[in-house]
């Protein structure tokens, strides 16, 4: 059914689709055909849409449609429907002016799962087509790409994708379970690639080089995958291939938050910090929900001396984010350096509570009001080596604080040998001031020196 609308629509929120299967196991194809569709709308030059997070906040909520529209600043709502019946697949579309509330335009898709591919194409083109936009050649080009040709490879990758957005540790095992059974339905899903390359990105870096250097083997014009391996070249501390993998990701798709806030880390982490300020902020534009992005920010502003600042940040993401423990140690940290070190190790704590170590948090709280400061320390080194996280520099500045050098360097060393996100932080910490005139410590610096 197709209605009046005679100007052109340059901002829309495509809110999460409805599951009306009665089926809460096909959740994940109601979810994911909103991230394509939004996926494949973000990339038209000229049409500004609501990010994943931005609209997902509202999943499950009873919001109007004026309501939506001035929360999120937009002049276009799509709504839909999913319901699966054996075979078939019945979506149901509406895009409302929240202005007026009136329906532009509506229509109904009744295609058969195996048409999955198809009916996301079409909907992307039907939808530019209702938005009155002008697609260039490469606008057009884009809406009609296809990643895979297998409605079933594409079913599990939605799947990966379902799992991969909770962001959660064994979330993440079945997300790689599904992207890994999408690439052995179809070889050629260079998507897929980008799913298992994104699943625990800092852990066994090789093989998720190697998955990248596949994907854009199979598609070299894939932003996603550049994005990708510009932070795996960051991790390697090779600034300059970092930055040209990032840059060409921007260049593909300049709307994607991603690439811009991996690129305001990697300027954070050589110390130039107005470009990352820009960067991250750019990202957040795009995507001002996004926890990452936030955490990143509170983090910038933390090693740009702006302290009071970041723990303004980090509250806030806390408010918004209270599953996320990261957030809190953090926090910690900057407390730690405020001279502050009651709120210090109750930061810490909490953090250790939401990770889900009460036993742990009950213990560090014992040992500060036992031991003191030191207390903290020690009980904190003990359980950084019996919990080995994704990061050596974290265990080190512990050790480093409690004068055991040796072994804060050797940690040091080795997370440098696997590319340790966090061994930037030995550029200002004053943990390490320590450990300062040491040659293997400033060979540890030099890595953070800008390309020449």
């Amino acid at each position: 059914r197709y209605f009046s609308s005679t100007k052109q629509i340059e901002s829309i929120a495509v809110m999460p689709f409805v599951n009306e299967s009665g089926n809460a196991d096909v959740e994940y194809l109601s979810d994911g055909m909103t991230e394509t569709l939004i996926r494949s709308l973000s990339q038209l030059s000229g049409l500004n849409v609501k990010s994943r997070s931005s609209v997902f906040r509202y999943k499950g909520k009873d919001a109007d449609a004026r309501t939506i529209g001035q929360e999120l600043g937009v002049q276009a709502i799509l709504n839909g429907r999913v319901v699966q019946r054996g075979d078939q697949l019945i979506l149901n579309l509406e895009l409302i002016d929240p202005k007026t509330e009136n329906v532009i335009w509506a229509d109904e898709y009744n295609r058969k799962q195996s048409d999955l591919v198809s009916l996301q194409n079409d909907i992307a083109r039907d939808v530019s087509a209702k938005l009155k936009l002008k697609l260039s050649g490469t606008d057009q080009q884009k809406l009609a790409k296809y990643y895979t040709d297998d409605s079933e490879a594409y079913r599990l990758y939605l799947q990966g994708r379902f799992y991969w957005n909770k962001r959660a540790g064994r979330e993440f095992a079945k997300a790689e379970s599904y992207f890994q059974q999408a690439v052995a339905k179809d070889p050629n899903f260079a998507l897929g690639y980008v799913g298992l390359a994104d699943t625990n990105e800092d852990k066994e870096r090789p093989k998720k080089k190697e998955y990248i250097l596949h994907a854009l083997a199979l598609d070299d014009q894939l932003p996603e995958a550049h994005a990708s391996l510009g932070y795996q070249y960051m991790l390697d501390y090779d600034w300059a291939a970092s930055e040209g993998e990032l840059d060409r990701a921007i260049e593909l798709n300049p709307n994607l938050p991603q690439a811009h806030a991996w690129n305001g880390a990697r300027l954070m982490m050589l110390g130039r910090y107005d470009e990352a300020v820009a960067s991250i902020k750019r990202a957040l534009e795009i995507d001002p929900t996004a926890a990452g992005t936030n955490f990143y920010y509170g983090i910038l502003l933390f090693v740009s001396g702006r302290t009071a600042e970041s723990i303004r940040q980090l509250n806030k993401l806390a408010e918004m984010e209270p599953t996320l423990p990261w957030t809190r140690g953090w926090l910690s940290n900057a407390y730690r350096y405020q001279g502050d070190p009651q709120n210090a190790v109750e930061e810490r704590a909490r953090s250790i509570e939401i990770a889900g170590r009460p036993d742990d948090a009950r213990q560090l709280r014992a040992s500060f009001a036992k031991d003191g400061w030191n207390g903290y320390l020690r009980e904190m080194a003990r359980q950084q080596i019996a919990n080995p996280g994704q990061s050596q520099t974290t265990p080190a500045i512990f050790l480093a604080e409690l004068g055991e050098k040796d072994e804060a360097l050797a940690r040091l060393e080795k997370g440098a040998e696997v590319g340790d996100f966090w061994l930037f932080l030995i550029k200002f910490d004053p943990a390490f001031d320590s450990l300062r005139g040491e040659p293997r410590f400033q060979a540890l610096v030099k890595k953070f020196d800008p390309p020449e």
